[in-house]
């Protein structure tokens, strides 16, 4: 009895002796975490992003927001380092994991500041170009390791981290460009865009650094060349927000607010669009606002639940291309989205950007079948949110009157896409008129014996072309996926082929609206555009291949030199069809005015290999037309043809004049004339 009273004694003094310790314990990691707690928050005193930061990033307005958000350099206490900022509103918890700290997360946690969801931290020392991310621990106490959003750098892929730079202290060198951009009516202005995946554009390959990538200083120097030896007026640049994946393109973007390590550093792009404004060439980006991938260290799931997207799948996700969705209805989505536009204006000078899949974002059924998705609030498809989203977007671009632009590639007939959004509008400048597009390569691609059963797709979109302001283009997207090269869309022999596809070109520039081709084609690639590859760039020394390019230089130096060509583009005062029923012979021509009456251009378009030795054209007025352009590109004087050719009386085409020409098979003539 004594022996089992001495073991219960004993065995309550142990369990007295480890609630003591425990206590001691408790009381010590209380007391740890006190001092942990006033330590951080003495070195994050005072706080970096302010009580009205956070009101302006949770209502949507901080156009600035970059320049709170993410990595920044700062100096607290005398020390330098680098502040970083984070929207995480879900989160139990955040830290910063990089090379200093071996990548622990328990190393550098943040602080969340009070009601916004915005986390905050600082690392003495840490300067730029260190690499690093931000651990998010989960409700559920899972961690993720997430690429900032707001980075403005990124890891080479396939390394996922983001990166600190320095963007501030670039010397721009662009200042006569921006100021007389601010001048000028953009619609009054000529517009020939090159559209230019860098990485497949041009590589260096006798190195396999970076994958043969030149970088954007050197990029830069090649383009002017070429696009200033072409004629081109603009670049628009596919992927050059950060992108994981090649064969995306760039459309599955990560990093909004980095330039693709691919081609070098930030302020190595600045390089590329100051060296090209020097040189009178404007810089269009391609911008995806639209959807993002699911890559883990990208925005998906962010804070472990659905943050920059919707959390309803049918709202939240792309059926058709295993992406997520922007949730155009949180303010800090937006304020992150705008802010990202605006940071490309601002701090790139760029000229204008090209938004992406505008029909997925307006339209809630877009890739959806029925019970796939939720209407609004009216019981309709359209997305109010985004409708919203674009006309603030907009209205702010609008209101800088600094001659910035943006495009809309929009595919369906939604309406008033380029109207001000006071008038209901989206407000747009101009719009992608893929409708055109559609039916001029369905023309193109028929055996000229059909065509003239099909006339009415070359004529169609002029009784629209007022309705919007139009960008004709022929883009990437025509020239991949078994769609086949331009040249290799057109019928016949392959001589055949080559005078096809000049007698399109010179229709497409003679048409109203302004003007956009796909590297490649305006020297006719055979094969389809392919991302892993270079151009085809030895082409251009095969006589064929360099006739086109010959032809398109012409073409270009014409268009720009000619303000009939794109001043009146959204006016009917600038154009009118001289015989727009030709079908039989499959002949087009119209004429192309700039409203002063002089130097008006007349266009005749043969598209059959049948010469009409015969062929009038009716004009308006008497007097001397000059041929300055057929089919084989700039007519002169030395050229050995005849320019001059005097009108004849006598009605034409319900015109009282004409002009005998004699029309070559798959000939093409441009007269300039005064009215």
């Amino acid at each position: 009895m004594a022996e089992k009273e001495k073991a219960v004694r004993k065995s309550a003094a142990k369990k007295t002796a480890e609630k003591k310790t425990a206590k001691k314990a408790a009381v010590k990691t209380a007391a740890k975490k006190k001092t942990v707690k006033a330590e951080k928050k003495q070195e994050l005193d005072p706080v970096f992003i302010t009580g009205f930061d956070r009101y302006l990033i949770n209502a949507g307005r901080d156009y600035k927001v970059y320049k709170k958000m993410g990595a920044h350099h700062a100096v607290h206490e005398g020390r330098n380092g680098m502040h970083f900022a984070v929207w995480a509103p879900h989160a139990k918890a955040v830290s910063i994991v990089c090379d200093r700290n071996g990548w622990n997360p328990s190393a550098n946690y943040m602080l969340p500041l009070e009601e916004s969801g915005v986390f905050e931290g600082f690392i003495p020392e840490m300067g730029y170009g260190e690499l690093y991310k931000f651990a998010i621990e989960t409700k559920r106490g899972d961690i993720l390791y997430k690429a900032d959003p707001y980075a403005f750098s990124a890891e080479f892929r396939p390394g996922t981290a983001s990166k600190t730079a320095d963007i501030d202290g670039y010397n721009w060198n662009d200042g006569t460009w921006m100021s007389e951009r601010a001048k000028k009516n953009t619609f009054a202005e000529p517009m020939a865009i090159y559209e230019c995946h860098l990485g497949s554009w041009f590589k260096n390959e006798n190195t396999d650094w970076k994958d043969g990538f030149l970088n954007y200083t050197q990029y830069a120097k090649e383009l002017v060349d070429y696009c200033g030896y072409m004629g081109y007026t603009h670049v628009e640049l596919m992927g050059i927000a950060e992108y994981p994946f090649d064969g995306s393109w760039g459309y599955q973007v990560t990093g909004y607010y980095a330039p693709t390590s691919r081609y070098g550093e930030p302020k190595e792009f600045m390089y590329l669009v100051d060296y090209l404004h020097q040189h009178n060439i404007g810089v269009i980006l391609d911008w995806v606002p639209a959807h993002f991938p699911k890559d883990a260290h990208g925005l998906a799931d962010f804070d472990g639940e659905p943050l920059y997207e919707y959390a309803d799948p049918r709202m939240g996700e792309h059926p058709d291309w295993g992406t997520k969705c922007f949730d155009y209805s949180k303010p800090e989505v937006l304020n992150f989205m705008i802010g990202n536009a605006l940071y490309w204006y601002d701090e790139y000078h760029i000229d204008g950007l090209r938004v992406d899949a505008v029909a997925s974002m307006l339209y809630l059924d877009y890739g959806r079948k029925d019970g796939q998705w939720v209407p609004n609030k009216y019981g309709g498809n359209g997305n109010l949110d985004a409708m919203e989203f674009f006309k603030h977007l907009n209205s702010v671009i609008r209101g800088r009157k600094d001659g910035t632009i943006i495009i809309a590639e929009e595919s369906t007939a939604w309406p008033k896409v380029t109207a001000r959004p006071e008038d209901d509008g989206l407000g747009f400048t101009y719009k992608w008129n893929m409708g055109w597009m559609h039916d001029f390569l369905d023309y193109m691609k028929l055996d000229p014996f059909f065509r003239k059963d099909n006339h009415n797709k070359m004529t169609f979109g002029m009784s629209y072309a007022t309705s919007e302001k139009y960008i004709l283009v022929l883009s990437h997207d025509e020239v991949v996926h078994l769609k086949c090269s331009m040249i290799n869309k057109m019928p016949g022999y392959e001589v055949d082929k080559f005078a096809n596809l000049k007698c399109g070109y010179l229709f497409m520039f003679g048409h109203a609206g302004k003007k956009l081709l796909f590297m490649g084609q305006d020297f006719a690639q055979y094969h389809e555009w392919d991302e892993k590859v270079q151009l085809d760039w030895w082409l251009c020394d095969e006589p064929l291949n360099r006739s086109v390019q010959n032809f398109m230089r012409d073409l270009l130096h014409m268009y720009t030199k000619y303000p009939a060509m794109y001043k009146l583009d959204d006016s009917w005062e600038g154009f009118s069809w001289v015989n727009a029923d030709d079908s039989t012979r499959s002949i087009f021509s119209f004429i192309r005015r700039d409203g002063t009456k002089k130097n008006s251009l007349l266009f005749v378009v043969n598209f059959t290999p049948v010469e009409r030795n015969d062929y009038m054209v009716g004009v308006p007025k008497k007097g001397r037309y000059t041929l300055i352009f057929d089919q084989d590109g700039e007519v002169t004087k030395e050229s050995g043809k005849k320019t001059i050719f005097t009108a004849k009386k006598g009605e034409c085409d319900n015109q009282p004049y004409r002009v005998e020409y004699a029309l070559p098979a798959y000939g093409c003539a441009v007269f300039k004339f005064n009215e």
